[in-house]
């Protein structure tokens, strides 16, 4: 047994783009991984100059780059969860998938398409490869309702609608999905876990708030936290998904745009 299988489980490894405005992306990820008690290391995908009014440039990093950081992770401290995030490119989820079969831990991926100020943060042709590369590998897949329609074909317009698309996810070979439910019609937000055995409703209150950036990938960081200390996968989405709401209800209104959420909350509740 090596050293990093004797260390305690919580590591997850977050390969993903750069937020400059520490809302969404790495900077999210990272927040969420050690608010859940989680660890969090990092292979960054891109670059972006962005805070909450948008995006407003990606540099991409070399793909060699990208792969070294990840193997680094792997190879010294471990990983027991791994959770994608923006990928850009199908050369990028190319190369990740290769990282992923190289890894047994579970991999939570979120389908990042688009930014929160509309910005594509995925090429076109690079959806087929998502469809093709990562789903298969994903022990978890949490789409939000744009990026399943992209995925499916299908319309996500209401619960029926995520039903529909979350059982077509499932047959390309995700192991679980969970269909966000933020950009459903409705009073309340009802997010879908879906499974081969069946399937967990998660609703609550729809807040009217402006702060919702980093929602995404927010929650499915927290997710793989969970899973990377082993909790059961129902426990962890539960978990991830009642720690974004509170995070989301506290958000501190920064910026003038699509504000960040408070990731920081259940660490200054303990102090």
């Amino acid at each position: 047994m090596t050293s990093t299988e004797t260390q305690a489980r919580g590591r997850v490894l977050i390969i993903a783009g750069s937020d400059s405005g520490g809302g969404a992306g790495i900077q999210a990820d990272i927040k969420s991984v050690t608010a859940m008690g989680g660890y969090a290391a990092t292979a960054i995908t891109a670059i972006t100059v962005q805070n909450t009014l948008g995006v407003h440039g990606v540099h991409a990093l070399p793909l060699d780059l990208i792969e070294a950081q990840a193997r680094a992770v792997l190879d010294d401290i471990g990983a027991d969860a791994i959770k994608t995030g923006m990928l850009g490119s199908t050369e990028v989820v190319e190369r990740v998938a290769a990282i992923l079969d190289i890894c047994t831990a579970p991999a939570v991926i979120d389908p990042v398409m688009v930014a929160k100020g509309g910005q594509s943060l995925l090429a076109a042709d690079a959806v087929s490869a998502v469809k093709a590369l990562l789903i298969p590998r994903a022990a978890l897949l949490t789409p939000n309702a744009p990026e399943a329609e992209a995925l499916t074909g299908l319309a996500v317009t209401d619960l029926d609608g995520q039903r529909r698309a979350g059982e077509a996810l499932l047959a390309l070979g995700a192991r679980a999905v969970l269909m966000k439910g933020g950009h459903v019609p409705g009073d309340t937000v009802v997010d879908l876990l879906l499974t081969p055995t069946g399937e967990t409703l998660l609703e609550g209150e729809r807040f009217d708030t402006r702060n919702t950036h980093g929602t995404g990938c927010t929650l499915a960081s927290a997710c793989a936290a969970g899973l990377a200390q082993g909790l059961p996968l129902e426990v962890a989405v539960a978990n991830a998904w009642a720690y974004v709401a509170e995070a989301i209800r506290r958000a501190p209104g920064l910026g003038g745009g699509h504000g960040p959420l408070d990731h920081g909350w259940p660490i200054r509740d303990q102090t």
